[in-house]
């Protein structure tokens, strides 16, 4: 299972979502878009949305901090990790 984020530094939501991930001992790699704007427009790209965090696990598009948590709060992010 690969997790990817993307970030950039300032975001309260990034930090929380990385901090969830990480409560749950998993590793992600981070992807700061911050003053890279080939790396914004490529989230941009894939995601369809600005905001960040924008979040995939094991490829499937999982959207930003509150997708995140739904994920988790309805069991969704566990069974994805199962597989």
């Amino acid at each position: 299972m690969k997790i990817q984020i993307y970030t950039t530094q300032i975001c309260p939501y990034c930090t929380a979502a990385k901090q969830l991930l990480s409560s749950k001992e998993l590793p992600f790699d981070e992807i700061k878009v911050d003053n890279n704007p080939s790396l914004r427009a490529e989230m941009e790209r894939l995601s369809g949305q600005h905001t960040v965090p924008q979040i995939w696990i094991s490829g499937s598009h999982v959207g930003g901090y509150t997708d995140l948590v739904a994920y988790d709060r309805s069991g969704r992010l566990d069974a994805m990790l199962d597989h």
